[in-house]
C-alpha cells in the first residue's frame, strides 16, 4: 500500500498495519511521520519500543530475533529499523524479506531511510514492505504549495497570519521546512496572541526580547554554557513560554542526534549536514557540537527533554526549570548536576 504523508493520520484512524516504510530526505516531515506512528502505537497500548540502527557492522539477525522475542510489557512492541543512508545488499534484503514473511501484526515494524531512487523503490525488500504494510514517500514541498503549508502550520499552533506575512516567510526560508518550522515557533514566542502581519515577520528579530531561544541554542552549540544559561534565565524572567522554548531546543537536539547517527555510520560531515538542511552559517556550530557529543549522549539529552516536558505539564514532581538549565548546560558541553 502506498500512502502520502498527509494521509497518514487518517489512515491510522482506521487501521494499524504490521509494517511501515518512511523514505525521503525532507527531515521534518519524515520525523513527524515517525512520531505519528509512535503516538498511535502508544494509543493502541504498544508501550515497548526497540530501536535498531543499521550501520556497516549491523547484524541482521537482530531484526529476526526482535520479531520473535516477546515484549517485556505486553503482547506487542514497536520495532524501529533505522537504515538511514546505509545501502541494502542481498543479505540485508533477504533478512528483511524473511522478517516480513512472518508478520502477523503482533509487532509493528517501522523502517526509515533516506530518499530511495526508482531502482531501489522497485527492489524486493521495498515490494515486500509494500505488500505487508505501507510505503510512505516523503517529497519536498514545492514553492507553489509552501504558502499553504506554512499557513496550516501556523493555524495548528494557534497563530493567525495574513497572506502577505505567509508569503514573506516562505520567501525567507527558501523551501527549508526545518527553518520554516523554527521561524513559526519563534513567531509564536514573540507575537503571542497577536495577528501575524508582514511587518511582524520583517521585524521579528528587531522586536524580539534581549535574548531569544534561537540565540540561546546557537550559544549552547558554540560551547558557551555560561552565556547560554544567562540567556535562559533572561528568557524565563521575561515570561518566555517554557513549553515552546523546550520544543525549539528539542528539535535542534533531535536533528543533531540524527546527524551523529549518520556520522557514526560512515557518512561525511558536509553531506550529512546538507541532508539535514543545516544553513551554511550554522554548519560550524553543528561541527563543533558533533565533535563534543556523540549519538549516545544526544540520545540522553532527548530523554532529559522528555522529562522536562512531563514536569512542565505537571505530570511529574521534578523541577522543570532546573532540568531545563541542565539540558542547556549539557548541550553546551558542561554538567551542572552529578545526578539527573
Amino acid at each position: 500500500m502506498r500512502i502520502r504523508s498527509e494521509q497518514l493520520t487518517g489512515h491510522l484512524s482506521k487501521q494499524l498495519l504490521p509494517a511501515y516504510l518512511i523514505t525521503g530526505d525532507e527531515l521534518l516531515i519524515t520525523q513527524e511521520c515517525c512520531d505519528t506512528i509512535r503516538q498511535h502505537c502508544r494509543k493502541e497500548g504498544i508501550s515497548e519500543r526497540e530501536v535498531l540502527n543499521v550501520d556497516r557492522s549491523f547484524d541482521w539477525g537482530q531484526l529476526l530475533d526482535s520479531g520473535q522475542s516477546m515484549s517485556l510489557f505486553g503482547d506487542r512492541k514497536l520495532i524501529e529499523l533505522r537504515i538511514g543512508d546505509s545501502k541494502m545488499d542481498q543479505k540485508s534484503s533477504a533478512a528483511l524479506q524473511e522478517y516480513l514473511g512472518h508478520v502477523d501484526g503482533s509487532n509493528i515494524l517501522l523502517v526509515s531511510c533516506g530518499k530511495l531512487d526508482s531502482r531501489s523503490m522497485n527492489s524486493k525488500w521495498v515490494k515486500a514492505l509494500d505488500a505487508a504494510g505501507a510505503v510512505i514517500q516523503v517529497w519536498p514541498i514545492e514553492r507553489q504549495h509552501l504558502d499553504n503549508w506554512i499557513m496550516q502550520r501556523m493555524r495548528k499552533i494557534g497563530l493567525n497570519a495574513d497572506s502577505d506575512a505567509v508569503q514573506l516567510l516562505a520567501d525567507r526560508v527558501e523551501g527549508n521546512l526545518l527553518a520554516a518550522d523554527q521561524e513559526i515557533a519563534k513567531l509564536k514566542i514573540l507575537a503571542g496572541e497577536r495577528s501575524i502581519t508582514a511587518d511582524v515577520v520583517a521585524n521579528a528579530v528587531a522586536s524580539s526580547a534581549r535574548y531569544d531561544v534561537f540565540k540561546l541554542i546557537d550559544t549552547a552549540l558554540a560551547g558557551n554554557a555560561g552565556n547560554a544559561l544567562q540567556m535562559l534565565n533572561s528568557l524565563q524572567a521575561e515570561g518566555g513560554e517554557d513549553i515552546a522554548m523546550l520544543g525549539a531546543v528539542t528539535r535542534e537536539i533531535r536533528t543533531l542526534y540524527q546527524c551523529a547517527q549518520q556520522l557514526e555510520q560512515g557518512g561525511g560531515i558536509d553531506r550529512v549536514l546538507d541532508g539535514a538542511r543545516v544553513w551554511d552559517k550554522r554548519k560550524s556550530l553543528y561541527k563543533n557540537t558533533l565533535r563534543r557529543l556523540k549519538s549516545a549522549q544526544l540520545g540522553k539529552l532527548l530523554q532529559l527533554a522528555t522529562r522536562i516536558d512531563a514536569a512542565q505539564k505537571g505530570q511529574s514532581k521534578e523541577n522543570a526549570s532546573i532540568l531545563f538549565a541542565n539540558l542547556v548546560s549539557l548541550l553546551a558541553g558542561q554538567k551542572l548536576a552529578e545526578k539527573l
